[in-house]
């Protein structure tokens, strides 16, 4: 059940997704749902737990046996992928907390910065530095890949060589350290 709302939030996007069209979608009615989910709140938790998961798995399979700028290309590739195939369920993750260290939103974050640290390994990050390289890293990811799930990309410059420029920026970025 929560993976076909992943899928509807992809196509309405979340903040259209409901309890009531996920039933409909499911050829259920709605009381049933609540069988599976305490509710629309659980409903969007479960979701970006999802999301969070499949962009980690999809980001940590994506860096395996590579190093350096290769490593970051791969990660940056993947999670771009991720985010404009799967916008609706991607912007569940946005704003929702752990509830706790075993909260499944926790466990796929951390193996999603797990990922990310794979990257960083790399590049010779100082220990104190590693958490802003890791925001840099997401912020990157995340702004680009949000902007062009929202086609927000309106200029004449390809989309692609803008993303390349991007992977360029950052690991030159990322060798100065």
């Amino acid at each position: 059940m929560v993976a076909a709302g992943a899928a509807l939030a992809d196509e309405v996007g979340p903040g259209r997704l409901t309890m009531g069209l996920l039933a409909e979608r499911l050829g259920v009615r709605t009381p049933s749902l609540y069988k599976h989910v305490a509710g629309q709140d659980d409903l969007n938790r479960r979701i970006a737990a999802l999301a969070l998961d499949e962009v980690a798995g999809a980001v940590g399979h994506a860096v395996q046996g590579y190093a350096g700028r290769d490593a970051l290309a791969a990660a940056a590739r993947a999670f771009r992928a991720f985010v404009v195939e799967h916008p609706g369920r991607y912007a569940a993750t946005i704003g929702v907390e752990p509830a706790g260290p075993d909260d499944p939103l926790a466990v796929s974050g951390q193996k999603l910065l797990n990922a990310f640290l794979a990257v960083l390994r790399g590049y010779d990050v100082e220990a104190s530095d590693v958490d802003h390289a890791l925001r840099m890293l997401r912020s990157l990811c995340h702004g680009f890949a949000t902007l062009e799930a929202a086609d927000a990309f309106q200029w004449s410059a390809d989309v692609d060589e803008s993303f390349e420029w991007l992977i360029a920026f950052a690991d030159r970025g990322l060798r100065a350290l």
